[in-house]
């Protein structure tokens, strides 16, 4: 559709930006029958004229009775229009925010490499991620984030004081999280289907960590629960060396869903034969810690396991246990035949986790990469003991 106008400036500008957008000569039209009055079609022509005259643009006229009248402006010489309007070409403007941007950081060499796709973003007259060249500051503060992260200094701070140690402001990392995640993305792993505060609970970063939820005979260190026998057990992470098994589990099983926790502790092992966990979904770097302090506690004998979606989400949290726990996991209730027979394919397909050949989930992302492959929320099982339990 033909870009038509009644302000002279907005057709220059319209034309620069199309040139600085890719376009290699872009034409614009005066708007004939949109002028108010005579007086200010003739002053528009008159600009339009001026700006002919110094090479920056070349006019086309019109045809038969219309021959004397401009019928479009075309591009000529960009430098000269530049110059015309006294505008700064975007490719210099985003020169110069780019290196304001990084000023006087010293960062990562895979931090850095983000620079040349934002400049190049910008000298085209764009945005990266909705951040356009006028908001250097509010993305210098994501790299400066970013690379304090990088540097480990969010670990053991609350998500508003690393924010403001970092940039001065509390409320900054709210903001801005989610490039936060862009810039570190390529860098760190994070779960593919995350939100952005999800993500950076997983490297440690959060307001506080939430607690372990821990069913099974235990005890406190120091305190004998056996006479009360709670329901599950609730206590900072970072008290999980705290936990004293009253006798050997005969399985350890954590689970991502809230409901499908309550569900095992109170349908399948009500007598607690086993230790089971809520891990809240996307696993803190704290609750990651927890778990590795309980695994260290039973026997390599005891089967340890993990129940998720069987999603790629699903996939990442069981490979982010197993790492965690360092030492292999099975799945429970996560396989390709309970898929095939119970899943359904997805509308959006998503990366499953990547995971090494010999990890116990490896079978099922393996099948999840695959065209067709079908989904299934845990919540759609009824919870049932580990295979090597059930008669």
């Amino acid at each position: 559709m033909a870009r038509r106008f009644t302000d002279a400036n907005e057709l220059l500008n319209d034309l620069l930006d199309r040139y600085e957008g890719g376009a290699m000569s872009p034409i614009a039209h005066p708007d004939y029958d949109g002028f108010p009055s005579v007086v200010a079609a003739d002053a528009f022509l008159k600009q339009i004229a001026r700006a002919a005259e110094v090479g920056a643009v070349s006019l086309g006229m019109g045809r038969g009775d219309r021959r004397d009248q401009i019928a479009h402006v075309r591009l000529g010489a960009a430098e000269a229009l530049y110059r015309h309007l006294g505008r700064v070409p975007a490719v210099q403007v985003a020169q110069d925010a780019a290196t304001r941007l990084v000023a006087g950081f010293a960062l990562d060499g895979r931090l850095a490499e983000a620079v040349p796709s934002i400049a190049d973003a910008w000298g085209r007259g764009k945005s990266w991620h909705g951040f356009v060249s006028s908001d250097v500051d509010k993305l210098r503060d994501g790299f400066a984030l970013a690379q304090a992260i990088l540097d480990k200094k969010h670990l053991d701070v609350d998500y508003k004081t690393f924010s403001r140690r970092t940039v001065g402001d509390s409320k900054t990392l709210e903001r801005i999280e989610g490039v936060v995640i862009r810039l570190l993305s390529g860098i760190l792993e994070f779960p593919p289907g995350a939100r952005p505060r999800e993500a950076l609970r997983t490297i440690g970063l959060e307001r506080f960590a939430p607690p372990l939820l821990i069913a099974g005979r235990i005890d406190l260190d120091g305190a004998d629960l056996s006479a009360i026998s709670p329901h599950y057990l609730g206590i900072t992470p970072k008290e999980a060396d705290r936990i004293r098994f009253r006798e050997p589990p005969a399985y350890v099983l954590t689970i991502e869903n809230f409901a499908s926790f309550n569900r095992h502790i109170a349908e399948a092992d009500p007598g607690r034969l086993g230790t089971t966990m809520y891990v809240g979904g996307y696993p803190s770097l704290a609750t990651q810690h927890a778990l590795r302090a309980i695994a260290g506690m039973v026997s390599e004998l005891t089967p340890i396991l993990h129940w998720s979606d069987i999603d790629p989400d699903g996939t990442w949290i069981f490979h982010t246990i197993e790492r965690a726990v360092g030492r292999p996991i099975r799945p429970h209730l996560m396989s390709v035949e309970i898929a095939e027979q119970s899943g359904q394919v997805p509308q959006k397909k998503a990366t499953p986790a990547r995971c090494p050949p010999d990890s116990g989930i490896a079978a099922l992302a393996a099948y999840l990469a695959e065209e067709g492959a079908k989904t299934l929320e845990q919540e759609e099982l009824d919870p049932m003991l580990p295979l090597h339990l059930v008669a």
